[in-house]
């Protein structure tokens, strides 16, 4: 129990250094608690009480003065409001009101019922009431840990013997190298000794989700919602193959979000099942839109299983699984509870791939919009798959597969052979630990204010662009111009029938209102033509950030600053972002995130903006791409790069391009299980990308970003689709033109020879 000195006790009272009877009775009880190695903060004020609350929310135990003086300075808090605000954040730590025995009759009751006792410091000796602190401490910090970390912990620290798998020992083998040295030091005994194996019986199986393993993840179905939740140390990729080849067999049906990550096509391919697509919407930035509602409808569903040329018998063939993302990548959520009412007689199983909303169940914000949401109708039985690694707390590779069952029939030891296909029989322990933990920390009241916390900081982040485009339009930086980047979000938010700009509008409101962020069709911000009303809403932690070379509703500016300029330049100043379009990225509001990182961001933005404005050397803005790339872009400046950028692209049409291809679904030749064949047994030939017109594509074509498939395995490109043929060879033209600046491609292998980049494309020969 050494680690639980850690948690500090917090004594808010303000005669903690006064000269007097009371004041010497405090720092007595300090006194005790040090000696027995507790760490105390101590705060003045009831403004610094509640600052060292929120900058230590690991606290053990908080003692407060409940004749704390109200202090002009502090806005008049009173030790009532500390109470309020420390229950509002954490509804278990213990809580001790210092006062005298007389006062209690004249305490709230409100305040009563959210204290734990009381501490009479000048009746009791300080050694009496330190124990009491120490004794209530320990019993909160007994229940801190969840079960399979708690018991992980445990092990190590018995520091036995290890004779069994993984063969460094507990870092012992790396120590007797110098490299395995420098690993040791890096990464500490602790995570060395943790990398077990399957043969500690006293952690249980996650292949068998018994022993803690499996009271762990009993407890995330809990916290999350779930009938169900397996812990999943593959990532999101190996959860999602686990639900596929749970629920699906050849020749089935498969409902496929074109949106859909790679992992879910990879699925379908091992299934040997038939993807009949989902269409998003996409407007003019690239930014991938939601599935239209009425793509949901079963007549339309059924009238694209009929056109289907792989679906000779539609009554013959099962639809059995729909698989949908939600949130997209740029952070497009839908409603959920509509979606399965749509599908409730179409398929007997529903995939939400929420890698990016694994934190929606926490905050009303996204009421019903997540797959694990409350529901009375009898509707297919729900996959939510999330990247707890992506926007929660846990390592790499750490993700949850939560079920919620409904008709389609879910039995855990059939199911369970799916898992194991994906499953190590050697997993990373830290992956579970780290999952057990993260599902711990979303537990009770913590979950709600930690998701509010980001959310807040999003809110604040967007409203601080805004007026910052404000500030320059109306003062304009000396020698610089009036543009400014902006943020793809709603131009006004209704604010009790009163319409506002969105800086104007309550923090309170933007923070709990899912219609301040509803993609309605008469709002022309999100450029997505004939949405449905109510149907998709943006997140509002996941920002994306405009920079200027498009008009609102499309056409390109005649000036315009792509997107990957300011991303190299970000990344160079140490603030890497989630993703990158011509003309717009990414941004996360995690858990992780603090008003340092958004103040730094926004202070390398107005850095840009000057060194863009001055045209500063690339010499001085890049100086490694000019080191590399000397004939291309010495003696060029910043502006002039941007220029010459946005021309090639302007001239290229990308704007239009990125909507034509996916506008328009390639022809189905064969399906994926079938080219998938024909590329293992060698039946292929690699094809340039001008030339895949007429060729059925053996492999998924995904162009990064925004890493959504052009062209699926089985499919042929034909003059309907020339689009897509153009929009490859654009991105292949691009790479020569900017080195230093390539896209990223995955399936097309790239050639280079006499200074051209040629893209080439497995494709079934004929």
């Amino acid at each position: 129990m050494d680690y639980l000195e850690e948690f500090p006790v917090l004594i808010i009272d303000d005669e903690l250094h006064s000269d007097t009877a009371e004041g010497r009775a405090s720092r007595e009880i300090v006194k005790e608690l040090k000696t027995d190695d507790f760490i105390v903060i101590e705060a003045l004020t009831a403004r610094d009480g509640v600052h060292a609350f929120l900058t230590h929310p690991h606290a053990s135990c908080i003692v407060i003065d409940w004749e704390l003086t109200p202090e002009a300075a502090d806005g008049m808090l009173t030790a009532r409001d500390v109470i309020t605000l420390i229950r509002e954040r954490n509804p278990k730590i213990p809580i001790f009101l210092n006062t005298e025995k007389l006062a209690i009759s004249a305490i709230p009751l409100d305040v009563i019922s959210r204290i734990d006792g009381y501490i009479w410091k000048l009746e009791d000796t300080p050694g009496f009431i330190a124990g009491h602190i120490k004794r209530a401490a320990k019993n909160y910090l007994a229940d801190v840990l969840p079960p399979f970390f708690r018991g992980l912990m445990d092990y190590v620290e018995d520091y036995r013997y290890s004779w069994h798998t993984p063969g460094h020992m507990g870092g012992v083998a790396f120590l007797k190298n110098a490299a395995g040295r420098v690993f040791y030091n890096f990464f500490g005994e602790n995570t060395l000794r943790a990398d077990l194996s399957v043969s500690v019986p006293e952690l249980g199986s996650l292949l068998e989700h018994s022993g803690v393993v499996g009271e762990a993840e009993r407890k995330a179905a809990e916290i999350f919602g779930a009938d169900m939740t397996y812990f999943v140390t593959g990532g999101t990729s190996a959860a999602n193959k686990i639900a596929c080849l749970a629920t699906v067999t050849p020749g089935d049906i498969v409902l496929v979000d074109r949106n859909c990550h790679k992992s879910v096509m990879q699925a379908i391919i091992m299934t040997g099942a038939v993807p009949v697509y989902f269409i998003p919407a996409r407007n003019e930035y690239g930014i991938i839109g939601p599935i239209y509602s009425r793509e949901f409808h079963p007549r339309v569903i059924m009238e694209k299983i009929r056109n289907n040329p792989l679906i000779d018998d539609p009554a013959s063939q099962t639809v059995r699984l729909a698989v949908i993302t939600n949130s997209t990548y740029d952070g497009i959520c839908y409603n959920a509870d509509l979606i399965e009412e749509q599908l409730q007689d179409v398929v007997p199983y529903l995939l939400f791939d929420e890698a990016w909303l694994g934190y929606a169940r926490f905050h009303p914000l996204y009421s019903g919009r997540f797959g694990m949401h409350a529901t009375d109708t009898a509707g297919p039985t729900v996959f939510a798959t999330q990247s707890t690694h992506k926007v929660l707390a846990a390592f790499s590779q750490g993700s949850m597969l939560h079920v919620r069952q409904g008709r389609g029939p879910v039995d855990h030891s059939r199911f369970n052979e799916a898992f194991m296909m994906f499953t190590s029989t050697s997993p990373q322990y830290t992956i579970i630990a780290s999952l057990d933990v993260a599902a711990r920390m979303m537990a009770g009241h913590s979950g709600r204010f930690l998701v509010e916390e980001a959310i807040e900081e999003a809110i604040v982040f967007r409203k601080k662009m805004v007026t910052v485009a404000e500030e320059i339009r109306a003062n304009p930086l000396p020698g610089g111009d009036y543009w400014w980047f902006t943020i793809w979000q709603p131009d006004c938010i209704m604010d009790e029938e009163t319409e506002r700009a969105l800086p104007e509008a309550d923090d309170t409101l933007l923070r709990n209102s899912a219609g301040c962020w509803h993609l309605n069709p008469y709002n022309a911000w999100h450029g997505f033509d004939g949405i449905e009303e109510g149907h998709a809403m943006l997140d509002p932690i996941k920002v994306t950030i405009l920079t200027p070379g498009i008009r609102p509703g499309g056409g390109m500016e005649e000036l315009g600053i792509p997107a990957g300029i300011v991303t190299k330049y970000l990344r160079k100043s140490g603030i890497v972002v989630e993703k990158t379009g011509y003309y717009s990225f990414l941004v996360l509001f995690t858990l992780g995130i603090t008003k340092g990182k958004s103040g730094t961001l926004l202070a390398e933005l107005f850095r840009f903006k000057a060194l863009y404005d001055e045209n500063s050397p690339l010499e001085e803005v890049f100086p490694d791409l000019v080191r590399q790339y000397p004939a291309r872009y010495s003696d060029r400046g910043l502006a002039d790069l941007s220029r010459e950028m946005h021309d090639h692209l302007k001239e290229n049409g990308i704007t239009d391009l990125v909507r034509q291809v996916y506008a328009a679904l390639p022809e189905a030749a064969m399906t994926p299980a079938e080219a998938y064949r024909r590329l293992v047994r060698g039946a292929v030939t690699a094809v340039p990308v001008s030339e895949l017109e007429g060729q059925t594509v053996a492999v998924m074509v995904v162009p990064y970003p925004p890493g959504i498939p052009v062209v699926m395995p089985g499919e042929r490109c034909t003059p309907a689709t020339r689009a897509i043929v153009d929009y490859l060879v654009s991105l292949q033209d691009f790479d020569t033109l900017f080195p230093g600046f390539e896209s990223e491609v995955h399936g097309a292998d790239v050639v280079v020879g006499d200074g051209q980049r040629v893209y080439y494309v497995y494709c079934v020969a004929e």
